[in-house]
């Protein structure tokens, strides 16, 4: 199965000690607050692992989208 894109919006910037724990995703943080990963994700296993780190650090997650599997972040 081929590895699918994403992009998870958390509502603050992370710090450098949480952006170690999302390795392989591209971090942005936005001038109104949010953090925007982008990466790629190989099964919903992994995603559910990856929402499971958000949920643990105590991030507030906005947004999660599934992106064409031709993006390259």
């Amino acid at each position: 199965m081929d590895e699918e894109y994403y992009l998870i919006r958390l509502k603050s910037h992370l710090g450098p000690s949480s952006a170690g724990a999302f390795e392989g995703f591209t971090i942005r943080h936005e001038a109104h607050g949010e953090t925007v990963l982008t990466g790629p994700v190989i099964d919903q296993a992994a995603l559910h692992g990856v929402l499971m780190k958000i949920r643990d650090l105590g991030l507030t997650l906005v947004e999660v989208k599934s992106l064409k599997s031709d993006f390259k972040s």
